[in-house]
This record gives structure tokens, C-alpha cells and sequence, in this order.
């Protein structure tokens, strides 16, 4: 086996392990009384959507917090979601560090792009880095309002814990939008013009 071949092994480990992110629940919200709750791909996707609108209202880098947004809890393939209230017994390795094992067997150029990435949004200094961090918690607060809508009611915490934590200008605006919305008002054609 030539190194390029091991090279796209190591990626394709990384690549099939990010998969299990496809069935891995957030498990938070079964204390919420949400019995089938999304998956952690599912959070991360529209993490990276919202991510993505909210760099470009901010004037940060839409490609970049979008990455950002993708990577950010794919060390739970390793740790699982771990809900707030365990954190308090459970001890995890830092994020970097699992990620650091995950991509360790990728190509260099791979390894380096998704370390400094994850890197980056975990010390959160940066504007791209401090956009995916309010991404992340507006797509909380955003599955709040949905879950609500549904019959939950038992989210409130997580409306309040998601905006507190915001912090750009913008998810305070998209956030407000979400409280006032109706997550299925799409649905409703718009009246015909004149």
C-alpha cells in the first residue's frame, strides 16, 4: 500500500466515523419530554446554514463559519452528546484532542484544515469563530420553538440559556424573528398581487 493510499484510508475512517453522527440523538432533549429527538448531523446542518446567513449579516466569512459550524460537535461520535446536567459528574477529553485522534490517519493537508478549525471555534476569538458559536445556539433556541410548536412545553430553559448566550447583533435579531414565527408560516402561499 502506497502512502496515498493510506492517506485516503485515514480519510475515509474520519469520513465514515462522521456518519455515526447521522444516528447519534441530542440527547438533552429527552429531558424536555422529546422522545425522538434530532440528530446531531441534523443540529450540525442547520448549524451551518445559519452560521452561513448570519457571516454574511456580520460581515465574516460565510465559508468559513460554515466549516466551523459543520465541525463542531463531531467529537461526539467519541464522547456522545453529553447533556448539560452530566457535565457535572463526567469529565470529557477536550475537543482537540479528540480531534486531533480523529483525523490523525487523514492526509496532512486534511488533518491541518480540520484541527485548525476545530482550534478555532473552541478558543472563539475570531468573528468567524464568535458567528458559528451564536449559530450553534440560535439553532437551539430555533429547535426550542419548533418543539414548542409541536406540543413540547417543557423548552423554555433552552430558549433563555441559547439567547443569553448570544452575542452578535444579528442572532439577537434572527432570535426575536424565531420567538415571533411560526416555524410552518412557509407553508402559507403569499396573497396574489394586484
Amino acid at each position: 500500500m502506497n502512502n496515498d493510499d493510506h492517506d485516503a484510508d485515514g480519510a475515509m475512517s474520519f469520513i465514515f466515523e462522521a456518519g455515526v453522527l447521522k444516528r447519534a440523538a441530542r440527547t438533552g432533549w429527552w429531558f424536555a419530554g422529546v422522545t425522538q429527538p434530532e440528530s446531531i448531523a441534523d443540529h450540525s446542518f442547520r448549524t451551518a446554514l445559519i452560521g452561513m446567513m448570519l457571516a454574511a449579516m456580520e460581515g465574516a466569512d460565510p465559508a468559513r463559519v460554515s466549516m466551523l459550524c459543520v465541525l463542531h460537535d463531531t467529537q461526539e461520535t467519541r464522547i456522545t452528546d453529553i447533556p448539560h446536567i452530566a457535565k457535572r459528574y463526567l469529565t470529557a477529553a477536550p475537543n482537540p484532542t479528540i480531534t486531533a485522534d480523529q483525523v490523525a490517519a487523514c492526509p496532512p493537508a486534511v488533518t491541518d484544515l480540520i484541527t485548525s478549525a476545530v482550534a478555532e471555534y473552541e478558543t472563539g476569538d475570531t468573528l468567524e469563530a464568535i458567528v458559528a458559536h451564536d449559530a450553534d445556539k440560535l439553532e437551539c433556541l430555533v429547535q426550542a420553538v419548533e418543539y414548542r410548536h409541536q406540543g413540547i412545553d417543557n423548552v423554555q430553559r433552552w430558549i433563555d440559556s441559547s439567547r443569553t448566550a448570544l452575542k452578535t447583533t444579528s442572532a439577537h435579531r434572527l432570535a426575536e424573528a424565531a420567538l415571533n414565527g411560526l416555524p410552518l408560516a412557509w407553508l402559507t402561499p403569499p396573497p396574489p398581487t394586484a
